[in-house]
């Protein structure tokens, strides 16, 4: 019965369902449930231990749903509250940092990186960190995007504004001239287009979201709790708020209708 049970994937907003998207299409039979705390988004600019409080309450209400494995899809806690909910909850916990640096020190050439993400997660250093930590010759850039959430929760991913705010952010990666850039938010990968006109063609965009799903199925593997369903996996969604284009956007995100989702009160999270 272990196997057969859903896969737990929580984020502060809709950015996840990047990361459930590429979930889906490497374990096409699992079922999913994805928790969005659209209530308190942004998370990247609360403080640590308020970012830790969420992350914790956000696995508590997924445990309810009895998962077998947990995909903490977002960048900020990944970085701030990874070790807290790895020593609170007993089953198999994936995050984004450790698998998105890993595929960006593979991918590098001329040993330049470049990491983009939330205050948080960049005045955390975690992507550094790990990326100098798998290889001590990388060079890692960072810079904080703190606009690229609200653009992408509003859905402006061709937007005129979106591209000047963009050439702002990124001006600095082609003087330093990096070939990997990490999207070190769940919700960058929306922007991807206009990230990749900006910094041009020949930088690589690590998706952490696909390298966060190559680690689910590694884990699952290795745990022996992949599904013996042959029938596609069903998924079920889960927001602490539901903005007005909430399901358009969750459409879009993953290239298909959803028929529902479902909102929860936020205080049953702190209860």
């Amino acid at each position: 019965m272990e196997k057969e049970k859903p896969i737990g994937v929580f984020d502060s907003g809709i950015g996840g369902l990047t990361v459930v998207k590429r979930i889906a299409s490497y374990l096409p039979q699992e079922d999913i449930v994805y928790f969005g705390d659209t209530a308190r988004v942004p998370y990247g600019s609360k403080s640590n231990d308020t970012i830790i409080d969420y992350g914790l309450q956000d696995a508590k209400f997924l445990m309810h749903k009895n998962i077998k494995a947990l995909v903490v899809a977002c960048n900020t806690v990944s970085s701030i509250a990874l070790d807290q909910l790895k020593s609170r909850f007993d089953i198999p916990i994936i995050g984004m940092i450790d698998p998105g640096a890993r595929m960006a020190s593979l991918h590098s050439k001329n040993k330049k990186i470049g990491v983009i993400g939330t205050r948080s997660t960049i005045s955390n250093q975690a992507y550094s960190k790990k990326i100098k930590r798998n290889d001590p010759s990388l060079y890692v850039f960072e810079r904080a995007c703190p606009l690229f959430v609200p653009l992408a929760e509003e859905g402006w991913t061709k937007h005129k504004a979106t591209y000047e705010i963009a050439e702002e952010y990124l001006l600095e990666f082609g003087k330093i001239g990096i070939d990997t850039l990490v999207l070190g938010c769940t919700h960058y990968p929306i922007l991807a287009e206009v990230i990749q006109y900006v910094v041009g063609k020949d930088v690589k965009l690590i998706d952490s979201g696909i390298a966060a799903a190559e680690s689910v199925k590694e884990e699952l593997e290795r745990y022996n709790l992949l599904t013996n369903k042959f029938a596609i996996g069903n998924q079920s969604f889960f927001v602490s708020d539901i903005p007005m284009k909430f399901k358009e956007l969750a459409e879009l995100f993953l290239g298909r209708p959803i028929s529902e989702v479902q909102k929860i009160d936020v205080e049953s999270l702190t209860g």
